[in-house]
């Protein structure tokens, strides 16, 4: 029995679209014992996979050898756990003299594309099939779904009706998105201006937001209020998998390039991507995900990825947006 330790601490978005790995894992060494080390606000996310045997989180130490050890991340911490960690074959990557540095050469490309502007241009592999080159596995799109407990699935059951609403023609609108790129999210007006609209034909609206975003889910509920438009939005406070159940409740997700699209896609949902700052061409998009593109995408990415333009985040029209919503919802009837 083969014994492999994953390393994939975060971000929660990245967690969930590096799951795929395990069925490759566990296609290549089916009797294997799979462990993965990740953050706590990362465990459930994990642990929720019948493919996984332990999960550990960090901080930890751990003095046990193993067969193999993949490290997909790149962060102090991580590599740091990779160095330390006895293995007998290393794979991903590691930290050597202050420099990110890779175990093995089928690593190195995925490396290349966060140095390297132009090749992370012109890069057309998605995060799944680097992570699966560097794991020295076959990539054939495999997807990883979400599991629920029966709490997650009263939870999910609970807010329906809390809210008075039903899962017909309901859209979730995902508001947030992580500080590190302030252009990565659609403008407040753009988005206000698309809740109207989608409210006045007919669909159902849940606005899906961050604990970092409670002020601003106030905001908009507050102005949409005064217009007599009511949305109901998730606690802040919950937890990832509750957050991911009401994911699940929705017909169609509408999200920047961040957690909420990537749950989306592993629950199989009908997902519009909108793209401003990040990559569109790394994002798998398992014949369910419409990328919607920023016109000035192409301006900004990578070399000014972390400026913020308001010019750019107006950029995606409510009427392009509202166009997907239909067609995907009249696909679905």
């Amino acid at each position: 029995m083969e014994k492999i330790v994953i390393i994939k601490l975060g971000a929660l978005g990245d967690v969930v679209r590096t799951l795929p790995i395990l069925l490759g894992l566990k296609e290549k060494f089916p009797d294997s014992e799979i462990t993965w080390i990740t953050k706590p606000n990362a465990e459930s996310i994990v642990e929720q996979s019948k493919h996984v045997d332990r999960v550990l989180t960090t901080p930890l130490e751990i003095t046990e050898e193993f067969d193999k050890l993949y490290n997909f991340d790149i962060d102090k911490e991580a590599t740091d756990l990779a160095d330390k960690i006895s293995a007998k074959e290393k794979k991903g990557f590691y930290m050597e003299d202050d420099f990110i540095a890779a175990f093995n050469l089928n690593s190195e490309y995925y490396l290349s594309t966060i140095f390297d502007d132009e090749l992370k241009k012109s890069n057309t592999k998605t995060y799944q099939q680097m992570m699966f080159e560097a794991a020295e596995l076959d990539y054939q799109h495999q997807h990883h779904g979400i599991d629920f407990s029966p709490h997650e699935d009263s939870y999910a059951q609970n807010f329906l009706k809390e809210n008075n609403l039903t899962q017909d023609r309901l859209i979730g609108i995902h508001i947030g998105s992580s500080s590190r790129w302030p252009s990565k999210k659609w403008h407040n007006e753009n988005l206000e201006d698309f809740l109207k609209q989608a409210s006045t034909q007919g669909y159902k609206l849940l606005l899906l937001a961050g604990p970092n975003e409670i002020e601003e889910v106030k905001k908009i509920k507050n102005e949409l209020a005064i217009e007599g438009i009511k949305i109901p939005s998730q606690d802040p406070s919950c937890s990832i998998m509750e957050f991911a159940s009401l994911v699940n409740l929705c017909k169609i997700i509408i999200s920047a390039d961040s957690l909420a699209l990537h749950i989306s896609l592993a629950l199989k949902k009908p997902t519009i991507g909108l793209f401003f700052v990040t990559s569109y061409s790394e994002v798998e998009d398992y014949n369910l995900l419409k990328k919607i593109i920023a016109p000035k995408h192409s301006e900004f990415f990578p070399e000014k990825s972390d400026q913020y333009s308001k010019e750019l985040v107006k950029s995606i029209s409510t009427v392009e947006v509202l166009e997907v919503v239909d067609t995907l919802q009249n696909n679905k009837q």
